[in-house]
């Protein structure tokens, strides 16, 4: 028996954040329904495609139940109003305003409904001067001053190549808050409205920016910090071939781990008294041979320092295959596609 048999979850979400939550939810066991407009929503146009296909909708929308509603008409708004009778959980991702326009807002459906759980996910909150505003992801680690911190220069910005916003700031907080709110029912007997912000949770990323400004020291910016490209320890080094090196070896025994693979002079190992000239050394040490040739000396001295992988190679590695991450397919119509790979599906599937 899975954990969340039994709860159905109306969803109403569309692209990345809402729909990557009812995929988590649903593969815990709940049944989820996703309201599609006519003609259906973007994602469906969104590639890659395979026969026609969007891979991303078929992967973010697997084992779920899609109907089609066009909520200007009664007839579809009666089976709505039953789909929402028999919902534990409603997730939704306008706009504020939006469902309430359509008078599916929480004060509107818990009236009559006590124990529903309504999950907003926006970019900016419920609430506040930048409530209705449009943006992206991008644009809530611009505003909240993750994107400052990043690995770029102020000349040469690093864009990050993950959704951290849709996915760390939506997705897993909107997962988190509605498990907490279905326990939070089962000892009161009442739902409860969960404003998730996309960008709210970005403060969190920014950990150590945050500490430092209690503090009250200076905030590292443009790759200056510790974990953005600031200390010699932390960063890539491009090999003879133009392949990177990910040095992470931040604690001392990894330090003169990888110092010693490397050789480098004794007097530049102490990284604090001229860190440029230390990061300069290893830079051209690293150049002066091609990742095949450092990928088996570093893997060897277990240092936290290895070659960036491609993607190809990283599903080829033998650890992830053996964890069978990319074991599962889906099958929309006639198509079959690798599933997702999702950390609650992989937890309790083992």
């Amino acid at each position: 028996m899975q954990p969340l048999e039994g709860l159905t979850v109306l969803d109403f979400t569309t692209l990345l954040p809402g729909p990557l939550a009812s995929l988590m939810l649903a593969e815990a066991g709940a049944r989820v329904i996703k309201v599609e407009r006519p003609g259906g929503e973007d994602m469906r146009r969104f590639p890659p495609f395979v026969d026609g296909q969007s891979v991303l909708f078929a992967q973010l929308n697997a084992g779920k139940q899609i109907v089609t509603l066009d909520l200007k008409t009664s007839e579809d708004r009666r089976r709505l109003d039953l789909l929402i009778a028999g919902a534990d959980v409603l997730l939704e991702q306008f706009r504020p305003g939006v469902m309430a326009r359509l008078g599916l807002d929480y004060e509107t459906l818990s009236a009559r409904q006590p124990g529903l759980i309504y999950c907003s996910i926006s970019g900016y909150g419920q609430t506040g001067p930048r409530a209705g505003a449009a943006g992206h992801d991008l644009n809530y680690q611009a505003l909240t001053g993750l994107l400052a911190q990043s690995c770029g220069t102020a000349a040469h910005p690093a864009l990050p190549p993950a959704q951290i916003a849709d996915i760390g700031g939506g997705s897993f907080p909107a997962v988190m808050n509605i498990l907490l709110a279905v326990l939070q029912r089962q000892k009161t007997g009442r739902g409860c409205h969960l404003d998730v912000a996309m960008s709210d949770a970005m403060f969190t990323f920014g950990l150590f920016a945050q500490a430092q400004r209690i503090a009250r020291v200076p905030v590292d910016e443009h790759g200056t910090g510790l974990l953005t490209g600031g200390s010699p320890r932390y960063r890539l080094y491009p090999a003879s071939d133009d392949r990177q090196i990910a040095v992470a070896a931040l604690e001392d025994k990894f330090w003169w781990a990888f110092c010693d693979v490397i050789g480098l002079p004794d007097a530049l190992r102490d990284d604090r008294k001229d860190p440029g000239a230390t990061a300069a050394a290893v830079a051209g040490i690293i150049a002066s041979r091609s990742s095949d040739d450092w990928g088996p000396m570093l893997e060897a001295a277990d240092c936290c320092v290895c070659v960036v992988r491609q993607v190809h190679e990283a599903r080829a590695d033998p650890h992830f295959v053996d964890r069978w991450l990319f074991s599962r397919t889906i099958s929309p119509g006639d198509t079959a596609m690798e599933q997702i790979v999702l950390p609650v599906d992989r937890a309790f599937r083992g």
